[in-house]
């Protein structure tokens, strides 16, 4: 039983959200004073886990620090049928090897912003994997298409005459038995999943349980403050990276998006959020120095209590003062890449920066455009040649961030 009275968990678990299905429910859940079973499905699509998605990961703590039950489902087997949420067109489906390899990482990064003590992790193969064709025919039945084309996406879809599988049809009704398997009493997610998380109420009504609550959180702006936080957007900050890349990609935010910053990324209590967002708009807090308090909360969080004040002491160092950073990675060039013992810079960028320099040709763009710097001295030459001899113990930076000294 939570020793936080209702009202304020309420209070606590509806800032920084958008949809409660319905408040009512969730209320008279809550007054029974047993732990409640708030579930978060989550598909092993990708290798990590950015700021934008541990928006409702931490949504789902709060619930565990007001002494409710954590339900992760990891959804290998859904992640192999591919969510259609947003997609315009068929998704490819995942194998099983992948799946696997992201859910390992998946779960590992979910522990650091999860509690140990009162988490319960499953897979949904546990019961849709042994289902068989019978069961899938019934499940199928709960349903009608007209219900399905309410949904936004697939209603664009058909209208445009875009193909819509039978298979992505199945998914909103998996997602909604996982609530029925582990009885769910609230389901968190995306606004994007409110259709998906409505579905898993309705099924367990036909199966005689109370229905789940839905809960849904707003997504996250990246970085370029316009389309939502995406690693394929390179807007991202993911939970896994460096202090210092936080910090850093962390005060570029536009200034209009603290706010929601502060109430989505810092898992305050709302009290301390309304004080901060109120001295922003009062002109008491400076935009630069709000910005810096959120870096260092973010990183923190990530990264252990003192990190965001040394990442930014680190970032002062070398911005500020245009030093090297103090911990530069080393990068050694195989010996295959030099041709007639030379080999070209923009190859050099590629091995040493792989994640921002995708190819060699991104490589001569970006010494075109004057952001590499060797021994902190502009390369103006985009098809510059150098010998190993010529490139060992060289510091190599790309931009505000990148750097490598290259061995």
């Amino acid at each position: 039983m939570s020793a936080v009275p209702v009202e304020e968990q309420l209070r606590i678990l509806r800032t920084g959200t958008v949809d409660l299905i319905t408040e009512a429910d969730l209320r008279r859940k809550l007054d029974t004073g047993r732990p409640l079973r708030a579930k978060l499905g989550i598909d092993p699509t990708a290798s990590d886990i950015h700021l934008g998605f541990a928006v409702v990961l931490r949504k789902l703590r709060q619930f565990q620090e007001l002494g409710h039950t954590a339900v992760l489902i990891i959804g290998d087997f859904t992640a192999q049928v591919g969510d259609p949420t947003g997609k315009s067109a068929t998704r490819p489906r995942l194998s099983k090897e992948e799946v696997e390899g992201f859910a390992a990482t998946y779960v590992e990064q979910a522990k650091r912003i999860l509690l140990e003590d009162n988490l319960e992790i499953r897979r949904n193969s546990e019961w849709l994997g042994t289902m068989g064709i019978e069961d899938v025919l019934r499940l199928a039945a709960r349903t009608t298409v007209a219900r399905m084309l309410e949904r936004d996406d697939f209603s664009k879809r058909y209208q445009g005459g875009v193909p819509i599988s039978v298979m992505e049809f199945m998914y909103p009704l998996l997602q909604g038995w996982d609530s029925v398997m582990v009885q769910a009493d609230i389901e968190l997610g995306g606004t994007d999943q409110l259709f998906n998380n409505l579905m898993g109420r309705t099924l367990q009504g036909q199966e005689g349980q109370e229905g789940q609550c839905v809960l849904t959180t707003p997504l996250l702006e990246g970085l370029d403050g316009v389309q939502k936080m995406s690693k394929s957007l390179g807007n991202y900050v993911g939970i896994d990276e460096a202090p210092g890349e936080q910090f850093g990609k962390l005060l570029s935010i536009p200034d209009e998006l603290m706010p929601r910053y502060f109430t989505l990324t810092t898992g305050w209590h709302p009290d301390r959020i309304d004080e901060v967002i109120t001295a922003l708009a009062a002109g008491d807090l400076a935009p630069v120095d709000a910005k810096r308090l959120m870096a260092r909360t973010v990183v923190d969080l990530y990264h252990g209590d003192g990190a965001g004040a040394a990442a930014e002491a680190e970032f002062d160092r070398v911005f500020r003062s245009h030093d090297a950073p103090t911990d530069i990675p080393e990068v050694t060039i195989p010996a295959a890449e030099y041709r007639d013992g030379t080999v070209r810079l923009y190859r050099v960028l590629a091995l040493a920066f792989p994640k921002t320099v995708p190819s060699n040709k991104e490589g001569k763009r970006k010494i075109e455009q004057g952001g590499v710097r060797l021994d902190g001295e502009v390369v103006a030459d985009p098809d510059l040649e150098l010998t190993s001899d010529e490139l060992a113990g060289r510091t190599l930076q790309l931009g505000k961030r990148n750097w490598a000294r290259i061995l």
